[in-house]
């Protein structure tokens, strides 16, 4: 089997100054609707919270945190899939580990931390 390299995360919102600003008041005034479930779950209002940061941290895996308008620039060939998502990086190949329909369906960060060690340990 492919060896995994990195981990590429990927959040189903853009980078930049108005969409960071715009994505923290969605968060808070309409949290249902939020469209990115993998930043909702990860990260407070402003930072990464430090439980999925140490867990992150235990992990022996490079990883690489995207923005999907930065993704679609670094990976154009992966633009169709749904988002958020998470890939895996193997030697010669880059594919999909876990989906957003997948991460979608977690609540919280122990239920994608779940999603994400089957994964790594399939």
């Amino acid at each position: 089997m492919n060896e995994i390299k990195k981990l590429i995360f990927v959040y189903n919102a853009d980078s930049g100054l108005f969409s960071t600003v715009t994505d923290f008041a969605h968060k808070i005034v309409s949290p249902e609707t939020y469209s990115c479930n993998l930043c909702k779950i990860t990260y407070g209002n402003m930072t990464m919270k430090s439980s999925w940061k140490d867990y992150l941290g235990s992990l022996n895996y490079e990883q690489e945190f995207l923005h999907r308008n930065e993704f679609q620039i670094r990976y154009p060939e992966f633009k169709e899939y749904d988002l958020p998502a998470i890939f895996a990086r193997m030697q010669d190949e880059i594919k999909l580990l876990v989906s957003a329909e997948e991460i979608n369906s977690v609540h919280d960060i122990e239920g994608l931390k779940d999603k994400l060690n089957k994964k790594l340990n399939s």
